[in-house]
């Protein structure tokens, strides 16, 4: 065990720096269709088995569907979802396929570096906990909108809210498709635009008949297969070893191209400042995503929003720890067999098969048919909380909101949601193909780039500052979307390698650095300018917000904690 407590303590050492020196695995992972795809030989084990999911998933959505009746039900599962049954969903919500590809073959390429990833994906959630859900869940009702307006114009406040939600919705979704189709091109060796046309309808169809009910237990199976298969696969290949990590561990220095540098951190930490910038996008990302922060609603009360996230927390940390395993087990047991390696000694089809190699070398077609249909159906669960977030955001507090000024009724406005969801999945198919072979790591940055800097700041703000206004809101909204959106184009991501220009602009990678200071700036700056009468009564009621988000009276669902 000692390899493995070495593993533990530098960890320890590496949890309080581990925020400012993390990139995102779903960044790795969407680069990859960049590379080559090579299509696997059709598998029909990993078919079969992703059409029973896709089965019985339409089931849930056929039995959803009978019970959504009201707004209530369609938005928050009418807010009847326990604290643990959400924190499944939350953790099928947050941890995709980019997460299980993309962390094990990072293992798979460097070893210890990307325990830096998994340590770092949960920072956000103690964010999460202590600041936002308590209050998000007593203050709001559908949407994060909801509580950022408590005191505010929900005109302005809801406009803002929804164009950011959908910015990060869109770029999110993008990538999500883009490897969707990559996925399902590399494991089932279906065409690529199939894949991109499946999950568009699926999304739409659970969505649309189904809504947050439907969507919820979609994310609960899909956590409940994920975690049953990263747990069998980690024995499966300690089995090879006795049960012994110590062996693993040796057994994979001993094979790894870099041996004994791959149990010490390097790579990772080339870049100090842009690893700063994405680590603190990644970290305060979390608190503003919209997706994420709707899972709030469909819990009955503030205890039951703590619960769930004190249980995705564990639930999300152990899945790290078990794909961290399995790329050691993929060094061990998949790298110097040929069977899974091209002509040019690397791994057939990409990096990323790291994983489902290693399910096939110790659990044959039985195994990898099972990973690679729980890969793409953590898709399909991720997606669909995309959606309905997106949708959401137009319906309830575009059209409901702002347009109808809350004179809309619930049919007109679950209406609106059906076209708008429709809508999403059109667009995401298309865009999706478009898409194709293109580095579209980029996008998922800025998705969290954008939550950190234009949604956190505002919602923070206008829980905790008595003195934000209406004002403070847009300005700091506004000016966190596009300093975030701008800066990543003047990046050398897009800026070089997309448009071809011969210098950056702006040097980091990500702009999170920059632009989450100047969306607190602009949420200072907006409110200390605006001292007129609607300025005047928003702050006296604070006392009021801070009465009702702390003891949840008035809030819908229950007061009690």
């Amino acid at each position: 065990m000692n390899s493995l407590l070495l593993l533990c303590r530098r960890s320890a050492i590496m949890w309080l720096t581990a925020g400012v020196a993390i990139a995102a695995p779903a960044v790795a992972w969407a680069a990859t269709p960049t590379v080559a795809v090579h299509k696997q030989p059709l598998n029909i084990t990993a078919i079969v088995m992703f059409l029973i999911f896709v089965a019985f998933t339409l089931g849930i959505t056929y039995w959803a569907a009978r019970r959504t009746r009201t707004a209530s039900d369609f938005y928050t599962a009418g807010g009847g979802i326990t604290g643990f049954q959400n924190g499944m969903a939350i953790t099928g919500d947050y941890v995709s396929a980019a997460s299980f590809l993309g962390i094990s073959a990072l293992v798979y390429l460097s070893g210890y570096d990307g325990l830096i990833y998994s340590i770092g994906f949960l920072v956000g959630w103690p964010i999460v906990v202590a600041l936002l859900a308590d209050r998000l869940r007593n203050l709001g009702r559908y949407t994060f909108a909801d509580a950022v307006s408590y005191r505010l114009d929900a005109g302005p406040v809801r406009t803002v809210a929804a164009v950011n939600s959908l910015t990060v919705v869109l770029f999110y979704l993008i990538a999500q498709m883009v490897g969707a189709g990559a996925l399902i091109q590399t494991l089932f060796g279906l065409p690529y635009n199939y894949a991109e046309i499946v999950v568009g309808i699926l999304m739409i169809l659970y969505v649309t008949f189904g809504g947050m009910l439907a969507t919820t237990w979609v994310q609960i199976i899909k956590a409940g297969l994920m975690l049953f298969g990263t747990t069998v696969l980690v024995l499966l290949s300690l089995s090879r070893f006795g049960f012994s990590f110590d062996r693993l561990f040796a057994a994979a220095v001993g094979i790894h191209p870099l041996h004994a540098a791959i149990m010490a951190p390097a790579a990772q930490v080339a870049h100090p400042l842009s690893t700063i910038s994405l680590g603190i996008a990644l970290m305060f990302g979390t608190g503003g995503l919209p997706h994420i922060l709707m899972r709030f609603f469909t819990v009955p009360n503030a205890r039951a929003a703590r619960s769930s996230i004190l249980w995705a927390t564990g639930l999300i940390g152990y899945f790290y720890v078990m794909t961290s395993i399995i790329g050691f087990g993929a060094i061990a047991l998949v790298s110097s067999d040929p069977s899974y390696l091209d002509a040019a000694g690397k791994l057939r089809g990409t990096t990323t098969m790291a994983a489902l190699h290693l399910a096939h070398a110790v659990g044959g077609n039985l195994m990898f048919g099972f990973m690679s249909a729980v890969a793409f159906a953590t898709i399909l669960a991720v997606v669909a909380g995309l959606t309905i977030a997106g949708a959401s955001a137009v319906s309830h507090d575009l059209y409901a909101s702002v347009l109808r000024q809350g004179r809309a009724n619930e049919q007109t406005e679950r209406r609106v949601t059906r076209v708008t969801t429709l809508a999403i999945g059109l667009v995401a198919v298309i865009l999706g193909i478009i898409f194709e072979g293109q580095n579209v790591a980029f996008l998922v940055g800025l998705a969290f780039a954008v939550a950190a800097s234009a949604n956190f700041p505002v919602l923070l703000m206008s829980m905790y500052w008595r003195k934000f206004t209406t004002r403070g809101a847009v300005v700091g909204g506004w000016l966190g979307l596009v300093s975030s959106v701008g800066l990543t184009i003047l990046s050398k991501t897009v800026w070089v390698n997309i448009l071809h220009f011969p210098h950056a602009i702006f040097p980091l990678d990500s702009p999170a650095l920059f632009s989450l200071p100047l969306g607190f700036l602009g949420c200072w700056l907006g409110s200390i300018s605006e001292n007129g009468p609607r300025a005047l009564a928003e702050r006296a009621r604070f006392n009021e917000q801070f009465v009702r988000s702390q003891t949840g009276i008035g809030a819908a669902g229950s007061a009690s904690h």
